[in-house]
């Protein structure tokens, strides 16, 4: 399974955007719940997922600086 692409968390609008970050922050909770149960069948979608988390606060964090910014100016 390739790692997702940042492109893709750029063209979701701001409030898809949110969603998608409290979806993953949930997938994540799942993962490590499946783990420390010892159910976990796929130990890279852990990575896979705090990799996702990154992106997308990445992308909001960009926003938030940018919206900063031209407020400033």
């Amino acid at each position: 399974m390739p790692m997702p692409n940042i492109e893709e968390a750029r063209a979701l609008s701001d409030e898809e955007l949110s969603d998608e970050i409290l979806a993953v922050k949930k997938e994540l909770f799942e993962l490590r719940l499946q783990k420390a149960t010892r159910q976990l069948e796929k130990p890279h979608q852990i990575k896979l997922a705090k990799h996702r988390l990154g992106q997308l606060m990445t992308v909001e964090g960009e926003r938030s600086r940018t919206k900063a910014n031209a407020v400033d100016s």
